[in-house]
């Protein structure tokens, strides 16, 4: 499985699935869901909001709609009440429910972005190597080609350069 880590705007990607960083309520606000509901339309909110509340750690799946793209995952890093913020065990619980998500679909590529880090206040450097172990020890049936995905700058220099740690793990723009 090609993974790679590349920078931009998640909405802007193609893919078979792209990855929604999300609470468990899947209400669409800010951030990279706020992004994805801007390309994707009113009906992405909607949708996902329809599937949920869902448990820490799980993931939903909606239709793309406007998104260049089948699917999107909603993968619940953080809590919607309480502090709202993403622990360890809820980034690596997300990410791998994320991956099999896709997979169980027949998927052969993927957009992930930083899960829990951002809003959910998860260390970035942190939650990318959580999110890199993960992906560098999942066994695929079809996802062939799994991104990592940064929106900015600054971004973009920390995940790539934990992401160099992993074997297989290449950076790209």
């Amino acid at each position: 499985m090609e993974f790679t880590v590349v920078q931009g705007d998640i909405a802007a990607q193609s893919a078979d699935a792209l990855v929604n960083a999300a609470g468990t309520s899947l209400r669409m606000g800010s951030g990279v869901a706020g992004a994805l509901r801007r390309g994707g339309g009113p009906e992405l909110n909607e949708a996902a909001v329809a599937k949920g509340p869902v448990d820490l750690g799980a993931a939903a799946v909606t239709d793309a709609y406007d998104l260049d793209a089948e699917y999107v995952i909603h993968a619940a890093a953080m809590p919607h009440d309480g502090d709202g913020r993403a622990t360890a065990e809820s980034i690596h619980d997300a990410t791998r429910n994320a991956l099999d998500a896709a997979d169980e679909r027949g998927c052969t590529s993927l957009v992930i972005p930083a899960l829990g880090c951002g809003v959910a206040g998860f260390d970035l450097a942190d939650g990318a190597r959580l999110i890199c172990e993960v992906v560098d020890a999942y066994e695929p049936t079809s996802l062939s080609d799994v991104r990592f995905i940064a929106y900015s700058d600054a971004e973009y220099e920390t995940v790539s350069a934990v992401a160099r740690e992993f074997q297989g793990c290449d950076d790209r723009e």
